[in-house]
């Protein structure tokens, strides 16, 4: 009786042994299946990816129209000046109003000014690297004031440029075929959309620079 015992729990861990190799066999299998299963998805990306990029490069660059090129150019001379400004206003304004004003104009502008440099490079427009007389003229303006003084020429000087070239900024955009133009044109909108409340805010805009900037932006 003690060798059938025996004999019958050593046929039974075989059984159980069969089962468990069995089982990660079939494990093993699934595993691989699946790996290969997800393999094979991906390439499926790989390939779409592929096909997406050599679509775009077999239309060739975009064309550039003149306006597009004078958009570029006003963009990057706004910042060479108006950069300047906002770091005068930290050192020359009474107000807060003003400082926190010209805060808004050095991170929104040199923001800008890194942006148009890249495309003005992948659209192969070449761009000024000094502000117009003009432009250097306001910034001698405000460095040679102080105070009250300051505060107020700054209010309307930067209210009265940036009134004109975002009206400048909605014909591009309106007209442009660009897409690298129109991402521009977008961007430099929010910018001196957020240049021209923050400045109004101030308090110190006449109503003189919105009758100056009126009759610059009406059709001609």
């Amino acid at each position: 009786m003690r060798v059938v015992a025996m004999v019958t729990a050593a046929v039974a861990a075989a059984a159980l042994v069969v089962v468990s190799l069995q089982t990660g066999s079939g494990e093993a299998t699934a595993g691989t299946t699946a790996t290969g299963g997800a393999a094979q998805h991906g390439a499926g990306h790989a390939g779409a990816g592929f096909s997406g990029a050599t679509a775009a490069e077999a239309q060739g660059p975009q064309k550039v129209t003149e306006v597009d090129r004078t958009f570029l150019v006003k963009v990057r001379q706004a910042g060479l000046w108006e950069i300047p400004a906002g770091r005068l206003a930290q050192t020359h304004a009474s107000s807060e109003a003003v400082k926190r004003a010209g805060l808004h104009l050095l991170d929104g502008h040199s923001k800008l000014d890194q942006l148009v440099r890249e495309d003005a490079k992948i659209l192969g427009v070449q761009l000024p690297n000094e502000a117009t007389e003009e432009q250097q003229g306001f910034v001698t303006q405000l460095e040679n004031a102080q105070g009250a003084e300051f505060d107020r020429i700054f209010a309307n000087l930067l209210r009265s440029s940036h009134g004109k070239i975002f009206a400048t900024i909605a014909e591009v955009r309106a007209a442009t075929q660009n897409d690298l133009i129109r991402r521009h044109a977008r961007q430099a909108n929010q910018t001196v959309l957020d240049h021209m409340e923050v400045l109004e805010d101030t308090g110190l805009v006449d109503a003189a620079t919105f009758a100056e900037v009126e009759a610059a932006v009406a059709p001609k």
